[in-house]
């Protein structure tokens, strides 16, 4: 990718700009390779908030919107590395067949003696010759197929991929068969090309099934980001193998890991669990990795606070508990849905934060219902108590 002295000015003028108003006004700008220019102000917009350090590199190049779209952001690729460099003494060589724009490469390889990008697109091959030397990388860039490479490569100590999530027409994605490559179909020659294997894949894929998919994961790593929830990552080791049900399984948030959490499906099925007769002074939320990870009995058992209800997955105290991996609210008030109580316990409310848990309305329904505009530091949780009971619960920061 080549771009003109009269194309680089333009970006460099024009990079805060709306680029649906930059391409009505193309016809201005005749010497400019617009949809080139175009690509690059809205990477560059969209790497400040996604990968700010490649934001704040002088010359790095951007490519077309969907890789943008589906590339890590800087803090989950910072994850990525710190599980690769928990295992100690395999560190000398790494290959990442599925290159993409590089996000998670450029996190990864500074911990390798060795590192080797392979991607099929020529395009991205080109972008990431380009922007790793600007990053300090010292990098060997291969096009070609992954399936390709990996069948005729050196073994390796580690492995990373991350399988295209799309079907030939466009469309989204989950299952590990479906997804390009087949890291199901590959994982006996994975491991043999790698004493051990990182795999990203979809937040959306049922845990339990990815775990009796694949028979050599020895870590699950949930992980979300500002509540929601965004990667799940497998690592596979060679000639190891564990019951899915004794797979250490780690949630995390971040960009804080203080409230990090670990247990298997095994501790989750023999944790007792606590359930409250009616809410107390405190209400808990667990983080989104939790809620997807499915740490339900064994919230309530490490940290001792009751659950309102089997499927409400929230939790209630008489003391704050400040490190629970979760938001934290005071309870305020609380009632049925009996019209006085509900008018005496929201007097006066105009806006509040609401969420619904275990109850038969959406929260679009309930805001219509209530009155109640987005917002505010007011936050409601209708949900139902373990004694059936439909209730909302009226709560603010402490």
């Amino acid at each position: 990718m080549t771009l003109t002295e009269v194309t680089l000015r333009f970006i460099a003028e024009h990079h805060l700009d709306d680029v649906r108003t930059l391409a009505l006004q193309a016809h201005k700008y005749p010497l400019v390779d617009m949809p080139v220019a175009l690509t690059q102000i809205a990477g560059r917009q969209t790497a400040k908030s996604k990968v700010p350090t490649w934001a704040k590199t002088e010359g790095i190049l951007y490519p077309p919107h969907l890789s943008m779209e589906q590339c890590s952001s800087e803090v989950t690729a910072r994850y990525k590395a710190s599980v690769v460099t928990d295992y100690d003494s395999l560190h000398h060589s790494l290959v990442d067949l599925t290159g993409g724009f590089g996000i998670d490469f450029s996190l990864l390889a500074p911990h390798f003696k060795q590192a080797t990008y392979v991607e099929r697109q020529e395009l991205l091959c080109d972008v990431a010759r380009h922007n790793f030397p600007l990053l300090g990388l010292t990098a060997c860039v291969i096009h070609a197929d992954s399936t390709d490479y990996l069948r005729q490569m050196r073994p390796v100590d580690w492995l990373y991929l991350d399988p295209a999530r799309r079907d030939g027409h466009g469309g989204k994605t989950i299952s590990i068969p479906d997804c390009e490559p087949d890291v199901s179909a590959l994982e006996p020659l994975l491991l043999e090309k790698a004493s051990c294997v990182l795999v990203k894949l979809s937040p959306m894929l049922d845990l339990t099934q990815a775990l009796h998919t694949l028979k050599h994961v020895v870590a699950a790593h949930i992980v979300s980001v500002a509540g929601e929830c965004k990667e799940l990552l497998l690592v596979l080791v060679r000639d190891k193998s564990l019951h899915a049900e004794d797979v250490p399984i780690h949630c995390v948030n971040l960009p804080d890991t203080t409230d990090a959490f670990t247990f298997t499906r095994r501790e989750e099925q023999e944790a007792p669990c606590l359930y409250a007769g009616a809410p107390r002074t405190y209400l808990y939320e667990p983080n989104a990795s939790l809620l997807k990870a499915g740490a339900f009995r064994s919230l309530s058992y490490i940290y001792k606070v009751e659950k309102l209800h089997p499927h409400s997955h929230l939790y209630t105290s008489d003391e704050a508990l400040p490190h629970f991996p979760g938001r934290l609210f005071r309870i305020d008030g609380w009632c049925g849905f009996g019209k006085r109580e509900v008018k005496e316990l929201l007097n006066g409310v105009r806006k509040a934060n609401l969420t619904v848990r275990n109850f038969p309305a959406t929260v679009a329904d309930l805001r219509k219902r209530l009155k109640l505009a987005e917002g505010g530091d007011i936050y409601l949780f209708v949900t139902t108590l373990n004694d059936g009971q439909k209730v909302i619960l009226r709560c603010s920061k402490p």
